[in-house]
């Protein structure tokens, strides 16, 4: 059976000469552990298989203890946190980066393939080209590690203080394990819990309300908030009305617990089931179990009913902006910059700029580079507008997005991290930090080399003694 994909990157690479495939570090499986020190192995008992000689078990579990030691990270100096017990609590985003791939597929390269032209994508869209997730080793997992590692390094924050890592994705790596789980294990964060959310585009400001939360709350100091994905692995290459649209890449920032006024000031979240369908991944779920006729009636594939989601879309991003600014305390005036969800230039200015009279140099739109990278597309866009100098300290600002669900979600924030250009890391800083990454994928070896020669044993040596069989009185 051909591969759409695989044809439009053959003939991207036959339209231009200086393309080139990222190669993105190998995803690991997220592994878990304990560490802690068996208990004594059980006494045999009658019928029972025969247990690992005691020298084995007492040599794994020394070799266990011994890599466990070498390949730990070392810990961070105690530091007080951002936020002290007792004094009000501001979640700031201190970090911030992106990652996409090297791959470029313009439009015209799409003309090739599918009845479009470029004049057409332009008009309809606003996307002039897309990045693509050509090698098999770039994953939503991989790019969302390597912005999360950007993010981090902006924060001079190591991975073993963060708390929590919230992954929103439409394309993670499995059903489960969560995606998060797997960027918590290759960036290094044993300290992390980790989880993936499904909220489509909205997906990215939902997690950042939820980041709010838990550090308003008290229960976390450092939050990972991660929008990756590879869309392009569930697009079909042969439909014109979804293929033109989306692209792949991923982009994190690191909420902290500060007591510094600012920060994440007001969300506004909403969802529609009843128009579910018009922007849907039909098969692959419980409803839908993958099968020889869901495979080739092309169910795997994004499917979208592109005007419904339009006039849904136009009017829901106006109505949530204007809802979040209101409900913190502000006025549309009062915005610095409105960072939307990239999905199509039309949207934006329909929504953003028409309906809201907001003027277009405060609505930072960057779709034309990119099209729309669903969860990611709000945090790049947050990135390259830090990049080209449109955020500073005492900025408000407004992430507003729509997707699939039907979801919307918006949140009002106060920019209070300055963003001036960081020193450039010195021999030792960089040193440490790829150690500190490299420390990581040893570890994850590691533990996974413990798991097989556990299995490889009679019995498992951490196996809790089985109670004694019961003797009923008299007997």
């Amino acid at each position: 059976m051909d591969n759409p994909q695989l044809h439009v990157m053959q003939q991207a690479d036959a339209s231009r000469t200086d393309g080139s495939r990222a190669e993105a570090p190998r995803a690991d499986a997220h592994s878990g552990g304990n560490g802690h020190n068996p208990p004594p192995a059980p006494s045999p008992t009658p019928g029972a298989l025969p247990s690992a000689p005691p020298s084995v078990s007492a040599a794994v579990e020394r070799a266990r203890n011994f890599g466990n030691s070498l390949l730990r990270p070392p810990q961070p100096m105690p530091r007080l946190p951002l936020a002290a017990a007792g004094e009000r609590r501001y979640a700031q985003i201190v970090g911030w980066g992106m990652q996409v791939p090297d791959k470029v597929i313009t439009n015209q390269d799409l003309e090739q393939i599918v009845d479009t032209t470029d004049d057409w994508i332009r008009d309809r869209t606003g996307i002039e080209e897309r990045h693509v997730a050509a090698d098999p080793r770039e994953t939503s997992a991989t790019l969302g590690a390597a912005a999360a590692r950007k993010a981090l390094e902006v924060a001079d924050v190591h991975p073993s203080r963060v708390n929590v890592i919230m992954c929103a994705t439409s394309s993670p790596e499995h059903t489960f394990p969560s995606t998060g789980s797997i960027i918590q294990d290759l960036i290094g964060a044993d300290n992390a819990g980790a989880f993936d959310l499904s909220a489509a585009c909205s997906g990215f400001v939902y997690a950042l309300s939820l980041a709010r939360g838990m550090i308003l709350a008290g229960d976390a100091e450092y939050i990972l908030v991660v929008g990756t994905e590879t869309l392009s692995r569930i697009v079909d290459w042969t439909d014109r009305g979804t293929c033109v649209l989306f692209g792949d890449g991923a982009g994190a920032v690191l909420v902290a617990a500060s007591d510094v006024p600012g920060g994440v000031l007001a969300v506004e979240l909403g969802s529609d089931g009843s128009g579910g369908n018009t922007l849907i991944l039909p098969a692959g779920g419980s409803a839908m179990p993958a099968s020889l006729e869901t495979v080739s009636g092309g169910n795997h594939y994004i499917k979208m009913d592109g005007k419904a989601v339009f006039r849904f879309a136009t009017k829901v991003m106006a109505e949530a902006t204007q809802k979040v600014v209101a409900r913190a305390g502000l006025t549309l005036d009062d915005v610095d910059l409105v960072v939307p969800h990239q999905a199509n230039r039309r949207i934006i200015e329909n929504s953003v700029l028409r309906q809201l009279k907001i003027p277009a140099e405060k609505c930072f739109i960057n779709v034309q580079k990119y099209g729309n990278t669903s969860t990611a597309s709000i945090p790049i866009a947050l990135c390259e507008a830090i990049e080209e100098g449109k955020v500073k300290p005492g900025d408000k600002l407004v992430f507003v997005g729509f997707g699939a669900g039907l979801t919307w979600a918006a949140c009002a924030l106060e920019w209070s991290v300055p963003v001036g250009k960081r020193p450039e890391d010195n021999w030792w800083q960089q040193t440490r930090r790829q150690a500190t990454y490299q420390a990581a994928a040893y570890r994850s070896m590691w533990k996974k080399a413990v798991r097989r020669v556990y299995d490889m044993l009679p019995t498992d040596p951490e196996a809790s003694p089985a109670p004694p069989p019961s003797r009923e009185p008299g007997k």
